[in-house]
């Protein structure tokens, strides 16, 4: 392969992306990295990119929500049995 040119070949083909500039999904590494998003199993998948992206945003805002909550509370009750030895 030539200096420069990107790679197609190294999954066959068989993943879906999403491209964010043009909006389609495209079956294999068509586009630069910084403009996909995946890899996905599917072409709905792929479709759905934004959706995936956004449900799984939700999921660790909460899980830093919660963490967070935990680290304010500033020990957990295992930490109380440490302070008799």
């Amino acid at each position: 392969m030539a200096k420069g040119t990107l790679n197609t070949n190294d999954n066959d083909g068989n993943e879906w992306y999403f491209n964010i500039v043009t909006k389609k999904p495209e079956l294999g590494k068509l586009s630069p990295i910084n403009q996909r998003l995946g890899p996905y199993k599917t072409r709905k998948d792929a479709e759905d990119a934004g959706e995936i992206a956004k449900k799984r945003n939700l999921k660790w805002k909460e899980q830093n929500r919660e963490w967070n909550a935990w680290d304010k509370a500033g020990k957990d009750n295992d930490d109380e049995d440490d302070e008799d030895e």
